[in-house]
């Protein structure tokens, strides 16, 4: 990447601006010359304007509304068009949410090991788990533990908390398909990466953290387990899904009876509307019933 080349950032943002305004000077402290595309996917009125309020045009923040919350991939998307109309935005963009952390030292351990990386074509920086993204044939996009060693490690899609994207890649396979909302994006998009001929990786030692969990529960079950059987049907056929979906109901059936066993994120409805929608062939943003259960849950 040339010195004088802005490196385009792809901050998505919802209802969060003093967090995202952390995450955009947390970049800069890296010193390189950035151009910074906040998408913002909805915000209530007062967030929005108080993003406006410190996002300057002047110091290269753009703030791109996409006038409702169109889900991380979309949202992504959205900016990363913006970048890609520029043809002197440079080979790499970055792509995080609004409460990203990169570590010192981060930008640079990453760009060093995708210089010496020619093929290239989608990488995410270390969030310090000691795992590395999988695709499974039954379980889709999974972690499973990785290396030690710092530098680039072989993954098979990159993780959504630090993302760098080149350009030619996305030119050659197109970017997030939107249809998923949220969750499974970055496995279907390393996978075209991967069966186009280009390389992915996790560039180990590149730390990066999130600074805020969500505490979505109904919302996040009920993506990830509709997208989840729809990226396995797309990568291993009716069978695999099958096979998966009685997973799922064995999961259901020994959180509802233990409940001490069940994971932080279950809501056995919403899984279950996870599955009904899948076999109805739906996407896209949760519907009306998983968003009442998930205002239940805020209110407990």
């Amino acid at each position: 990447m040339e010195p004088a080349t802005r490196l385009a950032v792809v901050l998505v943002h919802r209802n969060q601006p003093e967090a995202c305004e952390r995450t955009a000077e947390r970049f800069r402290s890296h010193g390189r010359p950035l151009r910074l595309v906040v998408v913002d996917n909805g915000s209530e009125p007062d967030r929005l304007a108080a993003l406006h309020a410190w996002a300057d045009p002047a110091a290269d923040v753009e703030v791109i509304e996409a006038g409702a919350n169109t889900g991380f991939g979309p949202g992504a998307n959205i900016g990363l068009r913006a970048w890609l109309a520029d043809p002197d935005g440079g080979q790499w963009a970055l792509l995080a949410p609004h409460d990203a952390d990169p570590r010192p030292g981060c930008l640079d351990a990453l760009f060093d090991a995708l210089d010496a990386e020619p093929l290239a074509g989608l990488a995410c920086a270390d969030v310090g788990d000691g795992m590395v993204p999988f695709i499974d044939p039954y379980f889709g996009g999974i972690i499973r533990p990785g290396g030690t060693e710092p530098g680039w490690e072989p993954a098979d899609y990159p993780h959504g908390t630090l993302m760098a994207l080149r350009r030619s890649c996305l030119d050659d396979i197109g970017l997030f398909e939107e249809s998923f909302f949220a969750y499974c994006e970055e496995a279907d998009l390393g996978l075209r990466a991967r069966r186009a001929g280009w390389t992915v990786g996790l560039v180990r030692g590149a730390r990066v953290q999130n600074t805020h969990l969500s505490s979505s529960v109904a919302v996040v079950d009920y993506l990830q387990q509709r997208n989840t059987l729809r990226f396995v049907r797309e990568l291993s056929g009716r069978y695999h899904v099958a096979i998966r979906m009685l997973i799922s109901l064995g999961h259901i059936r020994r959180g509802l009876m233990r409940p001490a066993t069940a994971p932080p994120v279950f809501d056995p409805r919403a899984r279950l509307f996870g599955m009904r929608d899948f076999l109805l062939g739906r996407s896209g943003p949760p519907p009306p019933e998983v968003v009442a259960l998930e205002a239940r849950h805020r209110k407990g």
